[in-house]
């Protein structure tokens, strides 16, 4: 049974080539993959990629790292953008970078997810 309040809706409506528009404040249960939201989250993923990766740069040529292989360095790199993702502060920036503006405090850090 598809319920249209809790299925993915089209990007077009029937007879129409344009895509729908996308409400943050929508209802929880009319979810859209808007492909302008998803170009801003690669975005923002790519820019946060490489500020981590300016950083770490950064502190290696200071000297305040020290790293003895490449492996070791995809290793701190995948730690940090790890630590980053799950941290408020990270979850608020991919928000903000998508046009959302949600209180820290309502940042869910361990959302459910729910395959169909």
């Amino acid at each position: 049974m598809n319920d249209p309040e809790n299925t993915l809706v089209s990007l077009t409506s029937p007879g129409n080539a344009s895509p729908a528009l996308s409400d943050p404040a929508a209802s929880p249960f009319k979810i859209m993959v808007d492909p302008a939201m998803r170009t801003r989250l690669r975005d923002a993923l790519f820019e946060l990629i490489e500020n981590h990766d300016r950083e770490l740069a950064r502190n290696f040529s200071e000297g305040n790292l020290a790293l003895d292989s490449y492996k070791e360095y995809i290793e701190i790199f995948a730690q940090s953008l790890k630590q980053t993702m799950e941290s408020r502060e990270g979850v608020d920036y991919l928000l903000r970078s998508c046009g959302f503006d949600v209180k820290a405090d309502e940042i869910n850090l361990q959302p459910e997810i729910r395959w169909k």
